[in-house]
């Protein structure tokens, strides 16, 4: 019987074996084979999650027009994992043909749901880093490739750091531009991300009615639920409608933009015209190098370029439309001419001989120079403007500075020149000042005002004790308790001799640089009234930029060949290609941990647990 190999003796022996083998227990085996199975189905995750994310930092499309498997061009998506593969065995063995059919993670939805967790995860990440603080609100509406009206959201926010931030935080699409149905979409936005409207202290839009309007707009209905959220028109915007209405009112000025506009449109009106004029300006840049030795050519230096259409509410615009003109002055005259001679065209003809006339004659000229180096330093001043690191405070001193350059340029000696060849005059100086006076009125500048008791500039030459508990008192009532407010007063007055001895505190330029310097000295735990008080004023909106930036964005991604985009997509899209510097620090096991949140995802992307 002890021979038999089926003898229960035997048998017993082999089951005793078997049962302290713990790698042939059934387990064990389940185990390695689905960690085979994640393992293999991380990676083919990972390497979507790399694909999305290089897509859309780059602003291209996901889709292709035929994605099966015998098409030529299957898509970037598809592509660029093929091209992932080809130099990678692992991710060849895993992805695309080598996937099962139920996690292969490259289907259109699997793109928008991994995109949608990145700006997911954005929008909480600026959620906690605007924490319980207070916030600004900057708002714009556009009409995108498809028809449909978008408004984009905006954050302006102080960091722990002491650091201006303005973080672009979401799109929606709205049915009517209206103030009631902007400000019901902005709060339902709010309230999804815990943002209370009572935590508003400054909103920043443009000056169209249904934003600014005093009564309806978009602006007084958030102050009706929120007293303490200041509406403050874009400064850059502001400077740039007052410029232009202040021109208009010299016919000279006015007669010059009007040719300048009319030579542009008629000279590159046509594929054969700008192809003319490109010609012309590399003829005429070939005759310079030819002759002048020192002639710069270049990145950025005497390049082939095209003329630039200017417009009213397009911040620089009128600077860049002028320096085109002038780069390329001969070639505008030569395609002029080339009309002119043209007999198979009459009517352009007598257009293009109007033109031509007008722009080479000294007035012209004359006129296209000066407004030259007068834009140039207004143009300084818009782009500094559109900053985001930019505060109230600074901000008032380029408006001030752009009006003393205003009342130099009367006092210098050009307006007696001016009037001999009848372009200006003292009146037309004085007008000029009076824009800017109306566009920056000193009843709604008071919050400003006292707020730049608390510049660092000059030795801290503008500080005020009683300005700035006046400021805390009469605009920011709600963040000071009455204790608190008794007890500023003090704080200001220890503050005072503080900084005074503190060499770190003696070159600071802006209210911004103050408080980035409490937050690195540890002084805003000293002074943390004064430190709460200087982040209420940098909330405190200049420009619309991010907003309008935000639709630049948008052109390139909802374009005519993607013009079905739809609204969650183009958002989630916007968001993460933004704010693509905080998307770059997710870690790709995080953006799998909430892929496999889901249930479907659970047993693809998660290890069993045997325990149960």
């Amino acid at each position: 019987m002890g021979k038999d190999p089926n003898s229960s003796h035997r048998v017993a022996i082999k089951c005793c074996c078997d049962l302290t083998n713990q790698a042939q227990h059934i387990e064990a085996i389940i185990e390695k084979q689905t960690s085979i199975q994640i393992a293999r189905n991380h990676l083919r995750l990972k390497t979507s999650i790399d694909v999305i994310k290089w897509l859309t930092f780059q602003a291209c499309a996901f889709r292709g027009r035929d994605e099966r498997h015998e098409s030529n061009n299957r898509g970037n998506v598809i592509e660029l994992i093929k091209l992932l593969a080809s130099y990678n065995e692992d991710v060849a063995a895993v992805v695309l043909e080598n996937a099962p059919q139920n996690a292969s993670y490259h289907s259109h939805g699997i793109q928008k749901q991994i995109l949608s967790i990145f700006s997911d995860k954005i929008q909480r990440f600026i959620r906690e880093e605007i924490n319980d603080g207070k916030f600004c609100i900057l708002v714009d509406e556009s009409e995108d490739e498809s028809k449909r009206e978008q408004m984009a959201i905006v954050l302006r926010f102080i960091d722990k750091y002491g650091f201006i931030k303005e973080r672009f935080f979401d799109i929606v699409h709205v049915l009517d531009t209206t103030s009631a149905t902007l400000k019901e979409e902005i709060c339902i936005v709010l309230s999804r991300h815990n943002l209370s409207v009572q935590n508003i202290r400054g909103q920043g839009y443009d000056g169209a009615s249904n934003m600014s309007g005093e009564w309806t707009g978009l602006q007084a209905l958030f102050c009706a639920e929120c007293p303490f959220a200041y509406y403050v028109h874009c400064f850059a915007h502001r400077l740039q409608l007052a410029l232009v209405r202040a021109s208009k009112l010299v016919i000279s000025i006015n007669q010059f933009f009007s040719y300048l506009t009319r030579a542009i449109n008629i000279v590159g009106s046509s594929c054969k015209r700008h192809d003319q004029l490109r010609a012309a300006q590399a003829t005429n840049i070939a005759e310079k190098l030819a002759i002048d030795d020192e002639f710069e050519t270049g990145k950025g230096k005497n390049q082939i370029e095209t003329l630039k259409r200017a417009g009213d509410t397009r911040w620089g615009s009128y600077f860049s439309s002028i320096c085109s003109l002038i780069n390329m002055f001969s070639a505008t005259c030569a395609v002029l001419r080339n009309i002119i001679n043209d007999r198979s065209k009459l009517n352009q003809r007598v257009e293009a001989h109007g033109v031509y006339d007008s722009i080479t004659s000294f007035e012209f000229v004359f006129i296209l120079h000066l407004m030259r180096d007068i834009m140039e330093i207004t143009d300084d001043f818009c782009q500094a403007l559109q900053s985001k690191s930019q505060d109230i405070l600074n901000a008032m001193h380029l408006v001030s500075t752009t009006k003393i350059l205003t009342q130099k340029f009367r006092e210098g000696g050009w307006v007696p020149l001016l009037e001999k060849i009848k372009l200006f005059s003292n009146d037309h100086v004085d007008s000029q000042l009076q824009e800017l006076n109306n566009m920056f009125k000193e009843d709604v500048m008071e919050l400003p005002v006292l707020s730049s008791t608390l510049d660092p500039r000059d030795g801290y030459r503008s500080f005020k004790i009683e300005d700035i508990c006046k400021l805390a008192n009469k605009f920011y009532p709600m963040d000071f308790s009455e204790q608190e407010k008794l007890h500023l007063k003090y704080q200001l007055e220890n503050y005072k001799l503080d900084i005074s001895i503190l060499p770190e505190f003696q070159k600071l330029s802006t209210i911004s640089e103050l408080c980035q310097m409490l937050a690195k000295t540890k002084k805003s735990t000293s002074y943390p009234l004064i430190d709460r008080l200087i982040r209420l004023v940098l909330t405190l909106p200049v420009s619309t930029a991010t907003s309008k930036r935000a639709f630049s964005v948008m052109k390139l991604i909802k374009s005519k060949l993607r013009n079905r985009i739809e609204d969650g997509f183009l958002a989630s899209y916007l968001i993460t290609y933004i704010e693509k510097d905080i998307a770059r620090g997710f870690d790709v096991d995080s953006i799998i941990h909430a892929f496999g949140i889901t249930k479907e995802r659970q047993v693809q992307l998660k290890m069993p647990n045997f325990s149960k």
